[in-house]
């Protein structure tokens, strides 16, 4: 018996990510292809393509147009583009998309991130499976000719991507900022000079750019493109300390996150930058008599929805997940979405996701007023949190560490002080009480870790959860009190 092609190890829950050429190459990239052509390609209705800076990215991306094609697809190469590029040019054509990047990973690997029309997401429950069936059928027993083949063509759409996001968020005049932005040798060091610079052909906007590896280079000769480990951060906040920037800017690898460091090199919590972003898009909202609706994941600080609803917004919790917040994004018509790891998300973005529409906001905010980022994030930044923490437990391990913590707050459970909520993982909630307080500890999906994450009013009662907590994890501490 031949065997028979099996994609489950690339084939995740809401993208295709592997090593490449060991896990999967062109010839698996033609099939994925000719499947996403079957499964979500609509007659005279383009597929568009994109790809990040990896040596292998052309050559995938070029295969995957083939299979589509070869299904009797159109295909319209837009080359070299950002994650929320690639999203742009499926919202302005509204045809379905395939970004080839594997984001923050090593070189070595790869991936595909696919949309329908309109940049909605696709995933293991909206047509992934069905690709990655057909895709193996195909790899088994080649891929059938459509009647009439699909043309192939290409298109630049960076300048189109860069002044519609200059049309969202006003960013001429104001006082003069030095921006800092670290491009990782991601893409972008394509985008941040389209956007914030002349590079596209649009106007100048006065800012002084201080470029840190904007070569594009998918081998990462320079750091990690992962912001989110502060080892990744440190070239950028040295450089804002050195020449004495307003502000640092720091992309992943797929320029779809951004994060932030103040002009003493002192990163901004995403929440605060929730926050921050989330009053503008409210205001926006309520100055053209519409009620504004913001999504926060369940780990976003409780000063996002404290300063939105205050400010008249609805807040709503969702999973932690860009799937969850997206879709939650779409049912509720949310004008805007955030979460801890840095993604933002737009509702004049076709819900999608826009590291640098979310750091043009921030742009706008610190250039019409004169106080420093520091003393701009403080007022977003009201309470302490310990960051997320990662245990190592083995999944047989998981539900007793969990049940344990659950018995140290038992009798606070039982009075009805500390409430349980299960919306992702175990959240404890004192929030109503004094001190204030609450704690989350979830599984990840892919390793075998808890992550816990701590915020109170004070930082001796976060201090005092944190390690308490952490200690009933890894060692079956003595109870909390």
């Amino acid at each position: 018996m031949p065997e028979h092609a099996d994609l489950s190890p690339v084939v995740k829950a809401y993208d295709v990510r592997g090593v490449v050429p060991d896990e999967w190459d062109a010839d698996v990239a033609r099939a994925l292809g000719a499947a996403f052509a079957d499964v979500v390609g609509s007659e005279g209705v383009p597929i568009v393509v994109g790809h990040d800076m990896r040596d292998s990215s052309p050559e995938l991306a070029q295969a995957f147009g083939e299979g589509a094609a070869w299904r009797g697809c159109d295909v319209v190469h837009i080359g070299l583009c950002s994650t929320d590029g690639l999203y742009h040019a499926s919202g302005m054509l509204e045809a379905p998309g395939a970004m080839f990047t594997a984001s923050h990973n090593p070189a070595r690997y790869n991936g595909i991130k696919m949309c329908r029309a309109l940049a909605r997401p696709v995933g293991q429950d909206t047509g992934l499976a069905d690709v990655r069936r057909l895709a193996e059928q195909y790899l088994d027993e080649g891929i059938p000719a459509a009647g009439e083949q699909g043309s192939v063509t290409t298109r630049d759409t960076l300048a189109d991507y860069a002044r519609l996001l200059r049309s969202l968020v006003d960013l001429e005049g104001g006082r003069p900022l030095k921006v800092a932005i670290d491009a990782g040798n991601g893409m972008a060091g394509l985008t941040a000079p389209a956007v914030l610079s002349t590079a596209a052909g649009l106007p100048d906007l006065g800012f002084e750019i201080v470029p840190l590896y904007f070569e594009l280079d998918g081998t990462f000769p320079n750091h990690e493109a992962n912001p989110l480990e502060p080892a990744n951060l440190v070239d950028l906040q040295g450089a804002v300390i050195a020449s004495g920037a307003d502000i640092g800017l720091a992309f992943d690898g797929d320029a779809d996150r951004c994060f932030v460091v103040d002009e003493r090199g002192v990163p901004v919590s995403p929440s605060a930058v929730t926050g921050l972003v989330g009053l503008r898009e409210v205001e926006k909202e309520k100055a053209a008599g519409r009620e504004a609706t913001v999504i926060h994941n369940l780990i976003t600080s409780r000063a996002v929805p404290d300063l939105l609803g205050a400010a008249g917004a609805r807040t709503v919790r969702s999973r932690v997940g860009h799937s969850f917040i997206k879709a939650q994004m779409a049912a509720e018509d949310a004008v805007f979405g955030g979460e801890h790891s840095a993604h933002y998300y737009f509702r004049d973005f076709w819900f999608a996701d826009t590291g640098m529409l979310a750091a043009m906001h921030v742009l706008r905010a610190l250039r019409e007023q004169d106080r420093t980022l520091s003393e701009l994030a403080e007022m977003y930044t009201p309470y302490a949190a310990s960051g997320e923490i990662n245990s190592t437990v083995p999944d047989a391990d998981a539900d007793a560490a969990r049940a344990r913590v659950m018995e140290a707050f038992a009798d606070d459970i039982a009075s009805g002080e500390v409430t349980v909520d299960e919306l992702d993982g175990l959240t404890l909630d004192h929030w109503q009480a004094n001190p204030r307080w609450w704690i989350n500890l979830r599984a990840s999906n892919t390793e075998p870790l808890l992550r816990l994450n701590v915020e109170a009013e004070h930082t001796d009662i976060m201090e005092k959860l944190r390690d308490a907590v952490l200690a009933i994890v890894r060692e079956g501490g003595d109870a909390v009190s």
